[in-house]
């Protein structure tokens, strides 16, 4: 048995935290994994796992060999993706990180339709509202909505992305039309926590200048479509994401409001570690969601 297969074996069982949800995953025995790990271990002279009849965890030296395995197996498997690529053939498994929102919205549709037209690749999609650290946690790439700012990750643009502020029929009857920024920080509002606003919402001032405005309300959530939900029951103005906003301003149920003061212009961008050989299933996946974008409204 080679040094590879064993290692992959270790790095399975650390992904999936634990020996029988690894062999459910990839089709092998508990027994076989185990059997695996404890031969690695033998061959590098160190503990790697700590195991109970319940859980296990990682070692020191664990937690240095996967870092380090995890690293030469992706390269390894890069080189083989790239070698494939020269003759067309695209498979394998590619796991991203999404935001939850945005697996409900556009980039939900577009998974869905490469699965379908590329079905010897595999999508293990973890949906996640933060930022994974690629490279320490195995993902091959991630969908992230932001200003991009200076990385080691390579960005590739899918599409604009901005912020609406929004407000039901009901509130604004209630409580007017905000006709300045500042006006906010004395109506009520709903703060989706996700964003790194908070509840110091960002404007251009009168003079054009960066103003934070603080804002209050009856809610905090973590969730910009309960946000939604809350601002269409009238519970308070709510900053919203433009492809959750938008359907419900078109219908008419939401008013746009402070077009022309909103400061935040970002973008959905896909995200991936520098590599020597980008695998060519990434490549693929990348090149066709920048298309799909291209030809589909965000909304």
């Amino acid at each position: 048995m080679d040094t590879l297969t064993r290692m992959r074996a270790f790095i399975d069982v650390v992904e999936a935290e634990g020996f029988s949800a690894a062999g459910r995953k990839i089709g092998r025995s508990k027994a076989l994994l185990s059997k695996y790990v404890r031969e690695l271990e033998d061959e590098l002279g160190a503990l790697l796992l700590n195991r109970t009849t319940r859980q296990f965890s990682l070692t020191e030296a664990g937690h240095t060999y996967y870092k380090r395995a995890s690293e030469i197996v992706r390269e390894i498997d890069s080189l083989s993706d790239a070698v494939r690529d020269s003759s067309g053939d695209v498979r394998g498994r590619i796991k991203l990180s999404a935001p939850r929102t945005m697996a409900d919205a556009a980039v939900g549709q577009s998974m869905i339709d490469f699965a379908r037209q590329y079905p010897d690749v595999s999508l293990e999609v973890h949906l996640d509202d933060r930022f994974v650290d690629l490279v320490e946690e195995g993902f091959d790439l991630a969908i992230r909505i932001t200003r991009l700012e200076n990385s080691s990750l390579i960005a590739r643009k899918l599409a604009p992305f901005t912020l609406k502020l929004c407000g039901s029929q009901e509130l604004i009857a209630k409580y007017g039309k905000p006709t300045r920024p500042q006006d906010l920080a004395h109506m009520p509002c709903v703060v989706d926590t996700n964003g790194r606003w908070a509840s110091n919402w960002p404007f251009r001032g009168d003079d054009g200048d960066i103003t934070s405005v603080p804002i209050s309300g009856p809610m905090m959530v973590n969730s910009p479509i309960t946000t939604r939900m809350a601002a269409l029951a009238g519970l308070g103005f709510a900053l919203l994401p433009d492809f959750v906003a938008a359907p419900e301003i078109k219908s008419g149920r939401l008013i746009s409001l402070l077009e022309d003061r909103i400061d935040f212009n970002g973008g959905i961008f896909a995200v991936y570690p520098h590599r020597r050989y980008l695998p060519a299933k990434v490549r693929v996946f990348v090149d066709f969601m920048v298309q799909w974008f291209k030809t589909h409204e965000t909304s």
